[in-house]
């Protein structure tokens, strides 16, 4: 004859067998999928130009003369390349008779070139970084009379 103690156990353990046997079924129902998320950046480069409206003393010399600010923003992770062109090649000109071109020196964030030719490189991102364009120009008291003027362009690409 079964004693008390005996058929609790066997009953417990029927019942400890049941539920794994269960638990066993439930978890073999299961099944599962992925869901990937994908997305794309596009490459953004922009220059915001402002144009300070400086009237330059040709005659008396400047001396690194601000005459704008330009805003770069570029996501490009390797950076971007900023170029500072001139419609006069680095030149003012005049329309006046006699008048002879005034080369001048473009200084763009602290480094200086010609218009025709100035570049700078950024390594890296940047987001709404401010940059000053100034210019230098010899003075000289033998210029021409007239009216001089230059047109400098300011481009930006991703590199």
């Amino acid at each position: 004859m079964e004693t008390i103690m005996q058929t609790l156990t066997r009953i417990a353990f029927a019942t400890l067998v049941a539920t794994a046997a269960t638990a066993s079924v439930a978890a073999a129902a299961q099944s599962g999928s992925t869901i990937q998320l994908r997305g794309t950046v596009a490459v953004n480069c922009s220059v915001s130009v402002t144009d300070l409206n400086q009237a330059l003393n040709i005659s008396g010399g400047e001396t690194n003369k601000q005459v704008g600010t330009v805003t770069e923003t570029c996501n490009r992770g390797n950076g971007y390349k900023i170029t500072v062109g001139s419609a006069n090649a680095g030149k003012l000109v005049s329309g006046a008779a006699g008048t002879s071109p005034i080369m001048y020196t473009t200084i763009y964030d602290g480094q200086s070139g010609n218009a025709g030719s100035l570049e700078i490189l950024r390594s890296q991102a940047q987001f709404n970084k401010v940059s000053s364009v100034n210019v230098t120009i010899p003075a000289s008291a033998q210029y021409i009379a007239g009216d001089y003027a230059d047109t400098l362009t300011i481009t930006i690409a991703a590199r």
